[in-house]
């Protein structure tokens, strides 16, 4: 899905545009997803609504964040750990569409809970 995507729209997009054709596809394969799904923090026993939203959940399973950026910097990598802790996931895959090669911009993170 990914790959299509990349290879039918190619790099430079804002991220909204690659997030809609996700839609489309996740769609069209009948699977089940959210977007933008609000993340509460707790801190010290108390909830703390501070706004983080998870681009996609897919079957209650799976995080996609998605970015299109020139590179991905290391707080890309440690929000989608962050994401994955706070949400008790266990995988997710971060994505940068803004490449020359989308194999190397799907990177796969594991909560190891």
């Amino acid at each position: 899905m990914i790959f299509k995507i990349y290879n039918t729209l190619g790099p430079g997009l804002l991220e909204s545009a690659y997030e809609f054709a996700i839609i489309r596809e996740l769609n069209k394969r009948g699977l089940k997803f959210k977007r933008q799904v609000g993340l509460p923090m707790y801190y010290d026993g108390d909830k703390l609504d501070i706004g983080y939203r998870i681009d996609f959940v897919v079957e209650n399973k799976v995080i996609i964040e998605v970015k299109s950026v020139e590179a991905l910097a290391n707080t890309h990598h440690k929000q989608i750990i962050t994401y994955l802790r706070l949400s008790e996931l266990k995988l997710g895959l971060l994505v940068n569409f803004n490449t020359d090669n989308i194999g190397n911009s799907i990177i796969r993170k594991v909560n190891n809970l």
